[in-house]
């Protein structure tokens, strides 16, 4: 399976473990991340009239030093899957991913017409952090998840997407089953758990796979047992509210 990503860091952050998770159960993913930090659809955009190579190009969770236009990443070969999602500070309001959202996708489907599209569902910054309440002027959470879930559901919905990855909700449970930290910043995923949650994510929402006897445990940071447990679980329950 070939797997596309028009984003930035957070789907460098979901990509670090995806094509390793694979491996681990001898299923061939190749995992490509078009990468500009920080970057909004409405970047995407200009990149894709501009046709200049302003992405960073990351292959299998690695940076290769190599620079590409969204074009030519389209055209490189046929893709399976191709992700797309919204900068994590306007990933609240709907309003920011048009008209954006709709003239990426129609640009896609032409380039890479047998691509299925997955919208990367991204996640609220951590609870009582400056990016959420002075930044963004939540006090909770959970104010921002709601507002960025409603956001992707109907992103993904507007433009008949074949997947949608529930990041930001497989985050919301496994606070909830007692991890105490998933980001590094108070906004990216952390470099073990909160990359490895995302990746088995990804890999059972693009595969149809079971996490719970994947093997791969080579983390950037350390990850304990019980850590990976909560995440195959987690993993699994939101899964399957997606019927996946």
């Amino acid at each position: 399976m070939n797997i596309l990503s028009i984003g930035n860091s957070f789907s460098q952050d979901a990509q670090r473990y995806l094509h390793q998770i694979a491996r681990a159960d001898g299923v061939k993913l190749t995992c490509i991340n078009l990468y500009i930090g920080g970057c909004p659809l409405s970047r995407h955009y200009r990149n894709m009239l501009s046709e200049k190579s302003e992405y960073c190009l990351e292959v299998n969770g690695s940076l290769t030093g190599f620079c590409v236009s969204l074009k030519d990443a389209l055209l490189n070969r046929d893709w399976d899957v191709i992700t797309i999602q919204q900068v994590s500070h306007n990933s609240m309001s709907y309003d920011t991913y048009q008209p954006y959202l709709d003239t990426l996708i129609a640009y896609v489907r032409q380039l890479a017409p047998k691509a299925k599209i997955a919208v990367h569902q991204t996640w609220a910054y951590e609870q009582d952090s400056k990016r959420l309440n002075e930044e963004l002027g939540y006090s909770d959470y959970k104010q921002m998840l709601s507002d960025v879930t409603n956001a992707y559901q109907t992103a993904a919905q507007h433009i008949g997407a074949d997947y949608l990855i529930p990041a930001g909700e497989l985050f919301d449970a496994m606070l909830e089953s007692g991890i105490k930290k998933i980001h590094r910043d108070t906004f990216h995923a952390s470099l073990g758990l909160g990359r490895y949650a995302l990746g088995l994510i990804w890999y059972r929402i693009l595969t149809g796979n079971d996490v719970t006897n994947n093997t791969f445990a080579d983390f950037d940071e350390e990850v304990s047992a019980e850590q990976i447990a909560i995440a195959k679980k987690c993993v699994s329950e939101i899964a399957n509210k997606y019927n996946v």
